[in-house]
């Protein structure tokens, strides 16, 4: 069930103008989600509750590599794509290759586009575009000390 989560961006586009056709809000936020936490968690549950149904967009491989460097992700896309759909917060996960997700966005017209308060409201990817088109953009206050980095700089016996 989970796996019919996943979307290429053709399908979901698809998707999506269905469900803005009934009046449904549509929520959208982007990222890594690579070794995926309780903060992960947590962000996503807030976001969900922002509309009708969430859209999680998630860096593929090579963007992951040109972001977080030649180590990383630790996860692969499929694998990673698989777990988020496994959540309830979620309604949609689609793999994007750009670095970032604003073709994706522009794509999608999102209602609510949500990132982490640790992101200013100017430097969102894709809020100009959203508020042009009416829609709002949500900040969602992150769990302290979750974090993919730090889970990785304890793992190899780092200490923050």
């Amino acid at each position: 069930m989970s796996k019919e989560k996943i979307k290429k961006k053709a399908r979901l586009l698809r998707i999506i103008r269905r469900l803005k056709s009934k009046g449904r809000r549509v929520v959208f936020t982007n990222g890594c989600f690579d070794i995926l936490h309780a903060g992960h968690v947590h962000y996503l549950e807030h976001a969900r509750k922002l509309g009708s149904h969430l859209v999680v967009a998630l860096n593929s491989d090579c963007s992951v590599r040109q972001i977080k460097g030649k180590d990383r992700p630790v996860n692969r896309e499929r694998d990673r794509a698989a777990v988020l759909a496994g959540l309830e917060s979620v309604d949609f996960v689609t793999i994007f290759n750009e670095r970032t997700p604003l073709n994706l966005i522009k794509a999608v017209k999102p209602d609510v586009l949500v990132k982490g308060a640790d992101w200013r409201q100017g430097e969102i990817i894709g809020a100009k575009e959203v508020l042009s088109w009416g829609g709002k953009v949500r900040r969602i206050a992150l769990l302290k000390g979750r974090s993919t980095s730090r889970t990785i700089r304890r793992f190899r016996g780092k200490t923050d």
